[in-house]
């Protein structure tokens, strides 16, 4: 869990964000303040599965869940029958299946080492029937694999990230279909120093496990991509944690970037530098989303109380503050991208609403293309889940998602919520 342990890096782990929230009203100190009215009617929200009940199941679901074929497959960072230690966590991490219904599946343990690769940061990509995905550690360099693995759980490890000068390192992100091609970033890495490490890598591969780097990420490119990419027309568009023009730390305040491919080569464009303070947000952890042609996302911290914002921008890299999370009854942290539903975004926050933990459970919130946001769903804690790091996917209407603790069994939750 190498991300969430970076203060350097504008991530904050769960145990120093609800100190800081206990402390202060924000990340500028700014008093909470209370979120505009809900909805008039109640969403039917659902628990589908609890985590961590069973030996050998996973534990701290962080990830998006895909939908193949009305099935979720996704994975947990922690969890399963490895033998991992050192994250306060046991197990290495897991890909699962489950279905609508709520019946779970571990389809594979991670294994670390030098064999297998350890601690998933993202979700999975279904190519053909084949998923592919990131660990974020393991492999023989320790520097994190590219895997794939069938729906019966057959998993092969196609690339061990590290393994020659160069290489990036660490992938924090899942991985695109561009063209039968997979596309990703890793969060450190390449040939290029950030306070003694690598800034990050964009890289190619192909699905059999041929990696090329296109784009070596420098502090005024922006450093340390920790999200996902999309494709749009040919261009791909994603975000970095930090670098870019602005300063709100020596690391910088995070980036909107595009890259185009020529010949193999990333030619890349920064189109937003974050400010962060009451102008703009900071810190981005999530990509981006496309719809109808301008690009939306969320930064973690920054906007009026300093407690992160949801952002439109265009191609051309006008970009507009659509939201400032407030706190108490709003949102708090948001680290997930958005969905869209029926025209309206939808996407989670880490802290805030009105369950009874320190600092709020986490929310579900809607935001429409202007920027109203309503908060539709506060987690309880408990039973009804706590603390949702991952975005949320829609299936004929209804959303699904994940909590990273809380439910019946305390290590986590997949969710329903039909807004």
């Amino acid at each position: 869990m190498r991300i969430l342990n970076h203060l350097g890096r504008g991530t904050l782990g769960i145990c120093a964000a609800v100190a800081m929230l206990a402390g202060c009203g924000g990340g500028s100190g700014t008093p909470l303040s209370p979120s505009p009215a809900g909805p008039s009617t109640t969403p039917a929200f659902a628990v589908l599965y609890s985590f961590g009940g069973e030996t050998g199941d996973g534990v701290y679901p962080a990830e998006a869940l895909i939908n193949v074929n009305g099935t979720f497959y996704s994975t947990t960072r922690f969890g399963g029958s490895g033998s991992c230690s050192g994250s306060g966590f046991s197990g290495c991490g897991t890909v699962y299946a489950i279905t609508m219904s709520g019946k779970e599946t571990v389809l594979h343990s991670f294994a670390g080492g030098s064999s297998d690769g350890e601690d998933p940061e993202a979700g999975l990509l279904d190519v053909k029937g084949t998923l592919y995905g990131t660990t974020e550690e393991g492999g023989p360099n320790g520097a994190g694999t590219a895997f794939s693995i069938t729906p019966s759980g057959t998993e092969t490890v196609l690339h061990s990230f590290g393994s020659a000068s160069g290489d990036g390192a660490y992938p924090a992100a899942g991985l695109m279909n561009v063209n039968g091609t997979l596309d990703g970033t890793t969060s450190e890495g390449g040939v290029f120093s950030c306070s003694g490490e690598g800034c990050g890598t964009e890289f190619s591969m192909t699905t059999s496990g041929n990696e090329t780097v296109g784009f070596n990420f420098d502090y005024k490119d922006g450093a340390y991509p920790i999200a996902g990419l999309i494709n749009v027309k040919g261009t791909l568009y994603g975000t970095t944690v930090n670098g870019g023009a602005k300063s709100c730390s020596s690391q910088g305040c995070g980036t909107v970037f595009s890259i185009t491919r020529s010949t193999g080569s990333g030619v890349e464009t920064v189109l937003h530098s974050f400010a962060g303070g009451n102008g703009d947000g900071e810190y981005p952890h999530a990509g981006l989303i496309n719809v109808k042609g301008t690009l939306y996302g969320t930064t973690f911290m920054g906007g009026a109380s300093g407690i992160g914002t949801v952002f439109s921008i265009a191609p051309s890299g006008k970009e507009t503050v659509l939201h400032s999370f407030r706190g108490g009854p709003d949102g708090v942290y948001p680290m997930a991208g958005l969905t869209v539903l029926n025209g309206t975004l939808y996407g989670t926050t880490l802290y805030g609403g009105t369950g009874k933990c320190e600092g709020g459970c986490g929310t579900v919130f809607a935001i429409t293309t202007s920027g109203k946001e309503t908060v539709v769903h506060s987690f309880s804690g408990s039973g009804g889940g706590k603390y949702p790091q991952a975005g949320l996917i829609s299936v004929s209407g209804t959303l699904y998602g994940t909590t990273t603790r809380g439910g019946a069994k305390r290590d986590g939750t997949v969710f329903s919520l039909s807004p």
